[in-house]
């Protein structure tokens, strides 16, 4: 494995964990991998990516770079190719694009026990709304209700679940909510509801699993009345495991050596 070098990219990028998360999965693995991070906006990211040498094994893509990434790639797992987002290139081959955020939510879920749903709400409309639905989907819902301040936005996600066999419905905050079992959050990081909304969406949403991690708790899971509230943190790790897998065999469904021994050393480091 002569190709050595690693990194997550992104604006911004300072706050991101994957470093750490990183390094101490190579650890344990005893591969002498370096992961670093890079600010590059949308603008500069195929100059950047044309830049690489064949040192290059692989990269992480955070906002605002998931789609620039799809475009990028020569071939595309089936994640990607359903939520038209790459948060992971392997380069030992071409550019072969991954979708792990998929996978990190259904891991995280059921980490913490929560599989053969049926009712999901999804509140936001962006590129990691789409993960989430498929994720639903993956994990049994029959039904989604996606909210959004634009639901307009939405018609994508719409079609979405019509070609995975699920409704979803996309509509405002105020059109009046029925209960679900899982509300998952892809709001951006920050985002305020106002406390009529946040108390109607928490009054029936059933868990929530909300994506965001910093600061955490976020206003939402502060908000969340007499349920549960996960944070994305979990996510994050499960999302990494899965891009150290493609890093190591080139496949998100083959577990690492020692995959045990690997999530305990990431989570230490969270």
């Amino acid at each position: 494995m002569s190709a050595s070098r690693l990194a997550v990219w992104g604006d911004p990028i300072a706050h991101s964990k994957s470093p750490q998360l990183h390094a101490a999965a190579y650890e344990v693995l005893g591969v002498p991998w370096e992961y670093t991070r890079r600010r590059v906006d949308a603008d500069g990211f195929s100059d950047a990516l044309a830049g690489l040498d064949d040192s290059w094994r692989g990269l992480s893509l955070t906002m605002p770079l998931k789609e620039q990434a799809f475009r990028a790639s020569t071939a595309l797992d089936r994640h990607a190719r359903l939520t038209g987002a790459v948060n992971t290139l392997l380069l030992t081959d071409g550019r072969r694009g991954f979708n792990t955020d998929v996978g990190g939510i259904v891991d995280a879920l059921g980490a913490e026990g929560i599989r053969g749903l049926d009712r999901v709400r999804i509140l936001g409309a962006g590129a990691t709304a789409a993960s989430a639905l498929v994720a639903s989907v993956d994990l049994g819902a029959t039904a989604v209700d996606l909210r959004a301040r634009r639901p307009e936005r939405a018609a994508g996600l719409v079609a979405l679940g019509g070609q995975l066999g699920v409704a979803v419905t996309a509509t405002s905050f105020d059109v009046p909510l029925e209960p679900v079992d899982l509300t998952i959050a892809t709001l951006p990081s920050g985002t305020i509801l106002d406390d009529r909304v946040a108390a109607e969406v928490s009054g029936c949403g059933g868990v929530l699993f909300d994506v965001a991690y910093s600061p955490w708790p976020s206003a939402l899971a502060t908000a969340w009345a007499g349920g549960r509230a996960l944070s994305g943190e979990g996510m994050l790790l499960r999302q990494a495991v899965r891009q150290i897998r493609i890093f190591v065999h080139g496949d998100q469904g083959i577990p690492l050596s020692s995959e045990a021994a690997v999530v305990e050393a990431m989570q230490a480091v969270l």
